[in-house]
């Protein structure tokens, strides 16, 4: 039995009695994000309980997880199968749920079955404080959430209430951020004083990171929409040491590249996303991230960091493999660094770090 399949007969079921599902359910077959969709559901039907509104998301988001091993095209159906789940198929793909192209890649990892049962169970919050870690719990626990301490990274706490309210919170004391993504900013290794340059910053999360660690930081993104987000957040953090750049780079101690990838690592994070994803966009990402390395590694005067949140050989291995062919005035200090949602219990992750000899 896989766990995240007992996880689904676990569920209390009862508070669908009466609900009618049908049209929402309709809308994640069509491949409309189910997040969304559960959020314009209940936004109409306010009038549901608490209870109602946390099995109504279980159901849509089973619904886009487990449909291929539901076999079922009628929404009725397809419910009553997913509250009702069977035995576990013996065909990988069937008893994970998978499209095939990702059964097939999840099979060249080293524990595909432990690895695809972690991805089909929900991840947990993860927060990682600004400053004290252990004045961050207790400000959490006063206002009724609990959190425990990260298993890996210093500052991580991971959220253990149900369904937390982080909204009226101080959102200066901490920022969400994944434990595996905490790790991967660690590899950085700032320093107070250091400049670093975030290459791909994007949403700003280990920009931040790095900003906490006292470096001077230079965000560089070609998305100048996600880059004025980065600004906004960094202001709401106080983080007075973090400059946007826009598209172009500079010199600077460390370079993080952060590069666009798969991102399979994070599956767990959106149970239908599996559904969406057109693997044949995997194809031009080898050249980017290769591309975006060289470009990193012209800024770097002494680290260059190199992260990507996916388990795919060809934008992990073999990027870095090339990469080093090309470049023997730098050399990777360490192993390969990977963390593993059913190892470490973090989203997956890969990274490389360099220094220049």
């Amino acid at each position: 039995m896989t766990r995240a399949a007992d996880r689904v007969r676990a569920i209390d079921w009862s508070p669908l009695d009466g609900l009618d599902l049908r049209e929402p359910v309709a809308r994640v077959l069509d491949d409309q994000p189910a997040e969304r969709v559960l959020d314009r559901f209940l936004r109409a039907n306010r009038h549901f309980t608490a209870a109602q509104r946390k099995v109504c998301a279980e159901a849509l988001f089973g619904v886009g997880l487990w449909r291929r091993r539901l076999a079922k095209q009628n929404p009725d159906d397809l419910l009553h199968a997913l509250t009702h789940l069977g035995p576990d198929p013996r065909d990988f793909a069937d008893r994970h749920s998978l499209p095939d192209w990702l059964a097939a890649e999840l099979q060249r990892t080293p524990d595909p079955e432990a690895l695809a049962d972690a991805l089909n169970q929900p991840g947990p919050i993860c927060l990682r404080a600004r400053d004290d870690r252990d004045a961050l719990a207790r400000a959490l626990r006063a206002a009724g959430i609990e959190a425990r301490p990260g298993a890996h990274a210093p500052r991580c706490l991971v959220v253990t209430s149900e369904r937390p309210n982080l909204l009226g919170l101080d959102r200066a004391d901490f920022e969400v951020q994944d434990e595996g993504s905490q790790l991967l900013g660690e590899l950085v290794a700032a320093r107070p004083g250091e400049t670093v340059l975030d290459l791909c910053a994007g949403a700003g999360g280990k920009t931040l990171q790095l900003a906490a660690a006292g470096a001077k930081v230079y965000a560089s993104d070609v998305d100048l929409e996600r880059l004025e987000r980065l600004r906004r957040r960094a202001e709401r953090a106080g983080a007075t040491n973090v400059f946007v750049l826009g598209r172009e780079g500079l010199d600077a101690d460390a370079v993080l590249v952060d590069a666009p990838c798969s991102e399979l690592g994070a599956l767990r994070r959106g149970p239908d996303l599996r559904w969406r994803i057109d693997p044949a966009s995997f194809a031009a990402l080898p050249r980017l991230q290769l591309d975006l390395l060289e470009r990193g590694a012209r800024h770097a005067r002494r680290r260059l960091v190199y992260a990507t949140c996916t388990f795919r050989r060809e934008e992990n291995d073999d990027v870095c493999a090339a990469f080093e062919a090309a470049h023997p005035e730098l050399r990777r200090t360490r192993d390969f660094f990977r963390c593993w949602p059913h190892v470490e219990g973090t989203d997956a992750f890969f990274g490389s770090v360099y220094e220049r000899v």
